[in-house]
């Protein structure tokens, strides 16, 4: 089935299935509720009661855990309209006298299989399950008789159906031959099927979705609950989370169309937690496989962070990059990048270009060649440059035994580069730099020397500055900017990380995103598929904390205005 057919049955399916990605958007920009209202948001279940419905083999699930209205009194007015004028006006359904009166504090939408029929000859049509949960069972069967006896007047015919002790109503469509499909035996199918089950109004795109949600209710070995593998991650679900995403990776890849590469987690839920700042989403990653972090955890920012100056775009720090290759988050950006782009190496180039770019110059691997040798403390920013579009660098790196090991090997790669290996001073500090030297002469008379600096570093107290430019280095040595660890920005970001943690990945969207976004195209991903959110964003902060074995954990802190 063509993009464009399937998009149509996920409206027609689920003309509720906007409020959750709404309510998160609209907390998200008035996230100063946690002062301003602090009762209005109570989180009674910590796991979605809904999975019950959902089948073990269920590709993802996403679960609202608080009811929309004591969110509405933090949004603006317009919000909710909006909402109630796109997804409800068209089947005459009024949200304040239709489905707030019985709507209770749970919203849940599940992708229930890849394949309705199981029948890939006809085209694969994904099943999608909505759970609205009910405070009273007379009024949400009160709601779906409406919604479908609207559905009648407009002329769409309707099928009564009792399973297993269940009225399941849907729309009786005759499946015509889709014309658009390249696949002559695809069919369009928009469908519409309601049932009211254990105090839950239940909504799919097909009637088979919603009797297989009442198999897996009366025989719970068939539901996600039972599942051992969502039985870990939910005990992995953050206090106060408003809103739960559980994701089946290998089933996820199916559904998709991706063959899942280099497979070591299999499964991943998400927890969306509010507070005065802004969101924090953590996320875990469970495996069965062994996995290691990259460097012992640490209970303070490291000190390279006091380096790196206050108006950095774009900081990473750290401790000991020697043994990231076969860390737990290496394996998670490989099984990332491998299934997407078919190996890891290309999803590295085309998703972070400015590191791939740096390679490609030095004719440097980063984790030969550099990697090996920082042992201890880290840092690296990306900051704006006034000149050009191309941003300015800083490598921050503790002096270690291993430190002039590494120096001597990138003066070796330099020198096969044909650059030149120069000694200078700056503001009475001893400067190496890599540099390239032309000479033009124009009319035999006059010559012009050009040194060009690929890189420049010298030792400051205990730690090694590297630098793309000598104005750079200067502005570390004059010690006249503030450093980021004197930011309130990022102070407030990393504040809410939890600790100890594997350090910070820390992007100043405000001041950054037009110097990022062409260098960075999953930032542009990101904002396309994130726009509300990222309209409000200051800042967004990322780091590990992993502690049990065979579970990643991290966290990203969007700080908003």
């Amino acid at each position: 089935m063509n993009s464009q057919n399937l998009t149509k049955n996920i409206k027609l399916g689920f003309l509720i299935a906007g409020i959750i990605t709404l309510v998160l958007v609209c907390v998200a920009k008035f996230s100063w509720f946690a002062e301003k209202s602090p009762v209005s948001l109570v989180v009674r279940n910590s796991q979605p009661a809904a999975a019950i419905f959902v089948p073990k083999s269920s590709p993802a699930m996403v679960s609202l855990l608080v009811n929309p209205d004591g969110l509405q009194k933090i949004v603006p007015k317009g919000g909710f309209s909006q909402l109630k004028n796109s997804l409800l006006a068209k089947n005459n359904i009024n949200y304040q006298d239709d489905i707030k009166p019985w709507l209770g504090d749970e919203i849940t939408l599940a992708a229930t299989t890849i394949d309705i029929d199981r029948d890939p000859d006809n085209g694969l049509q994904t099943g999608y399950l909505m759970a609205l949960a009910s405070t009273t069972p007379e009024k949400s069967r009160e709601f779906l008789e409406l919604l479908f006896s609207q559905r009648a007047f407009s002329g769409t015919n309707l099928g009564i159906e009792h399973y297993k002790g269940v009225k399941v109503i849907y729309d009786n469509t005759e499946y015509a031959p889709d014309v658009n499909s390249q696949n002559p035996k695809s069919k369009i199918q928009n469908n519409l099927a309601g049932a009211v089950v254990n105090n839950f109004v239940l909504l799919a795109n097909h009637p088979q979705v919603i009797k297989e949600a009442i198999n897996n209710l009366q025989a719970p070995d068939l539901n996600l609950i039972s599942s051992l593998e969502y039985q870990k991650a939910t005990q992995q679900i953050s206090k106060n989370a408003v809103a739960v995403t559980f994701l089946n990776l290998p089933e996820v890849g199916k559904w998709q169309g991706l063959e899942l590469a280099e497979l070591t987690y299999n499964s991943q839920i998400l927890s969306f937690v509010f507070n005065s700042q802004g969101l924090l989403t953590e996320s875990t990653f469970l495996t069965n496989s062994q996995i290691v972090p990259s460097s012992l955890p640490l209970s303070q920012p490291v000190g390279a962070l006091q380096y790196i100056p206050e108006s950095t775009a774009f900081a990473i720090a750290g401790t000991n990059l020697s043994k990231l290759d076969n860390s737990d988050v290496a394996k998670l950006w490989k099984q990332g990048t491998a299934t997407i782009y078919g190996s890891s190496e290309d999803g590295t180039d085309r998703l972070l270009q400015p590191l791939a770019k740096i390679q490609h110059n030095w004719n440097l691997n980063f984790s030969e060649d550099i990697f090996n040798w920082v042992t201890g403390e880290y840092a690296l920013a990306l900051l704006p440059n006034s000149e050009n579009t191309i941003p300015h660098w800083l490598f921050i790196s503790e002096k270690t035994p291993e430190l002039t090991a590494g120096i001597t090997h990138l003066n070796n790669i330099a020198t096969r580069s044909g650059f030149n290996l120069s000694s200078l001073t700056l503001d009475q500090q001893k400067i190496s730099a890599w540099t390239k030297i032309t000479a033009t002469s124009e009319n035999n008379k006059s010559i012009n020397v050009d040194t060009r600096f690929n890189g420049v570093h010298t030792t400051l107290d205990n730690y090694e500055i590297f630098s793309s430019d000598l104005k750079t280095l200067k502005t570390i040595l004059s010690h006249k900017q503030k450093s980021l660890l004197e930011n309130p920005q990022f102070q407030n970001s990393i504040a809410t990380i939890p600790r100890p943690n594997q350090g910070y990945i820390y992007l100043d969207w405000e001041n950054g995103q037009n110097l990022l976004k062409p260098q960075l195209p999953l930032l542009k991903l990101a904002e396309v598929l994130g726009k509300p959110l990222f309209d409000h964003l200051k800042s967004l902060t990322v780091s590990s904390y992993s502690s049990e074995p065979g579970i990643l954990k991290s966290g990203v802190f969007l700080q908003l205005h």
